[in-house]
């Protein structure tokens, strides 16, 4: 079936939150008739609602979870669905105007978080990226999304953002996967001087680094990269959206699953010896 959508990220997030309607509807014991007698509604509109086909306005999702007895509800179906337009941002779009525009635009956020949570699966976080890594980054970026070039200002941008690490009260807790220290970013060089700066970043009072060792054991699987801001947000990336996460349930799993991850990894000296080892064998 056609999405009534128009791109897979809105879809999903439609799709979620009428998957969550259905459930709180079956937990209850109801059918779709029986909720629609409830809420006054044609029994048509709870298909269209539950089939994701209709998005639900405020006022219907509060009818249905009284309708269901699940009041307790409303509030995170409430902050998803008032979300769900803004939420995903297609990079094509938030990019017409080019990478360094889309840099700068973070800064007011940046400046008001006093906690950063970063896990990365992919790439060393921005807050830690070099001029150089930065630019060979946004430049396969520009690349693949067809967006303006202006690689050079924009990593520029990010790197003088990047000044948060040393000032104010901001303080950062990093988890990355091992493998991001082995995937190449840019020439050999650019990499070796990269992770050779994560070494120095790990000095800094308000910075602590874990390194996720590649084969162990773990109870979850490797996620995609995300960024905590406090307790307000949570900031996905996938290759063709930025999900925004406000809804407080979503929040709370995004901070379980970080201290999850933050249990698998290795600080300290075993975390420097991995960043080593990984400049080592470039050459």
């Amino acid at each position: 079936m056609q999405s009534p959508y128009p791109s897979a990220a809105l879809d999903e997030a439609r799709r979620t939150i009428a998957e969550r309607l259905r459930e709180i509807r079956r937990d209850a014991g109801l059918t779709g008739r029986e909720v629609a007698e409830r809420a006054g509604w044609q029994p048509s509109k709870v298909s269209r609602l539950q089939s994701a086909t209709t998005p639900p306005s405020d006022d219907d999702i509060r009818a249905w979870c009284r309708a269901c007895g699940a009041e307790n509800q409303i509030p995170d179906l409430l902050a998803a669905n008032r979300t769900a337009d803004s939420m995903y941002l297609e990079w094509r779009r938030v990019q017409r105007s080019g990478l360094r525009r889309l840099q700068e635009s973070r800064v007011p956020l940046y400046e008001r978080t006093e906690t950063f949570r970063v896990y990365s699966s992919t790439v060393i976080p921005g807050f830690v990226q070099t001029h150089e890594y930065a630019a060979a980054l946004l430049g396969n970026i520009a690349r693949v999304h067809g967006t303006p070039d202006d690689v050079e200002d924009a990593a520029v941008a990010r790197v003088e953002r990047s000044h948060i690490i040393r000032e104010g009260r901001h303080r950062f807790a990093f988890l990355l996967e091992e493998s991001v220290l082995r995937h190449v970013v840019g020439e050999p060089a650019v990499m070796a001087g990269q992770l050779g700066y994560l070494l120095s970043v790990m000095a800094l009072p308000a910075v602590s680094v874990g390194i996720i060792p590649a084969g162990r054991q773990r109870p979850m699987w490797t996620l995609e990269t995300f960024t905590m801001f406090d307790e307000e947000r949570v900031s996905v990336e996938l290759l063709t959206a930025a999900i925004t996460v406000t809804a407080p349930g979503e929040l709370a799993m995004y901070a379980h699953a970080f201290e999850e991850m933050a249990s698998l990894a290795v600080v300290g000296a075993d975390a420097r010896g991995l960043i080593s080892s990984a400049i080592d064998a470039l050459g």
